[in-house]
């Protein structure tokens, strides 16, 4: 990590040689008070027990340690790291067709949907706008973009089902409702960045085409999060007979890529919340290059810590 780490002051790290030269420096005089046959024992020898040797030898590697990232962090270093996202607007696209009443995931795939989006609703910043929008046939902005975390979590719980699925329109809706994003009170000019969480186990079968939708989606710099939810094994059953639902990925992972998102799979509650999990991250974070000066400081001083208890350890041993 350290050499893909710019420096605000390299020159500084030239300092980094004072810790081989310590080092060599303790293991000449390690080697000088180490008691050899048939020589009499010094009072070093009395001091410090033979079986403290590890102790000793780690100590002075922690020291050594503390030395060389006080240093680092004296070269002030600088890299990418992830810092909470002030302001964003994420848009939730679930999909409320048939096939989402089907049981491989219990107790439906659609309750347990609805429970993985409350769960991560909770997880974005507080001033996070969010939407919700549910498509099947058409596709309907159920709560435009607010800060009002209840009203989006009551909406979930209220989903039904519907016929038929119209990805391609859930899409071209989602962004649709990032029109109607408040503008910031300290900055109303500002654009505030977007993505889309679109959650679906099957297929475009009515309205207007996921991948030209999803095209749409990338030139407005609003990145798709496609995740395909359910089983291969999946069923509903119509008219008293079984009607397999298999999860179709092939036109999920197509959206994600053509609108700059990424594609998704979960095929149980536990993995949609896992899923959920690393899109709060992605979306409630971004990478800044920025001082770490602190981290390293940080590390020094856990290795001098460390290397302070050793010595007290074998200061607790002396006679």
């Amino acid at each position: 990590m350290l050499l893909l780490t710019e420096f605000m002051r390299p020159e500084r790290l030239w300092f980094l040689l004072l810790v081989p030269a310590i080092g060599l420096l303790y293991l000449l005089l390690n080697g000088r008070f180490r008691p050899t046959p048939g020589r009499r024992r010094t009072r070093l020898d009395l001091v410090i027990p033979k079986d403290a040797a590890w102790k000793r030898h780690g100590a002075v590697a922690l020291a050594l340690a503390s030395l060389a990232s006080l240093v680092v962090a004296w070269a002030m270093p600088k890299a990418y790291t992830n810092v909470p996202r002030d302001r964003a607007t994420v848009v939730i696209a679930i999909d409320v067709s048939r096939s989402m009443v089907a049981t491989d995931v219990r107790p439906n795939r659609l309750a347990a949907a609805q429970a993985a989006a409350q769960a991560f609703t909770r997880q974005l910043p507080e001033r996070f706008n969010v939407s919700l929008v549910s498509f099947a046939a058409t596709a309907q902005i159920v709560v435009p973009p607010t800060t009002d975390r209840v009203a989006v979590d009551r909406a979930i719980q209220n989903l039904e089902v519907a016929p038929s699925t119209a990805i391609g329109e859930s899409i071209y809706t989602s962004l649709d409702s990032l029109k109607l994003v408040p503008p910031d009170k300290d900055d109303p000019k500002q654009t505030a960045p977007a993505a889309i969480v679109l959650l679906s186990d099957g297929a475009t079968n009515i309205g207007r085409s996921s991948l030209e939708a999803a095209e749409q989606s990338r030139k407005q710099n609003v990145p798709v999060y496609a995740i395909a939810y359910g089983t291969a094994t999946g069923f509903v059953v119509e008219g008293g007979q079984r009607q397999p639902v298999p999860v179709n990925h092939a036109e999920l992972s197509a959206v994600a890529r053509n609108s700059g998102g990424k594609k998704f799979a979960a095929a149980s509650q536990d993995e949609l919340e896992a899923v959920y999990r690393t899109i709060a991250q992605s979306v409630g974070y971004e990478k800044v290059y920025t001082e770490v000066t602190d981290k390293y400081a940080g590390l020094a001083l856990l290795f001098a810590v460390l290397s302070a208890l050793g010595v007290i350890s074998l200061g607790a041993r002396w006679p």
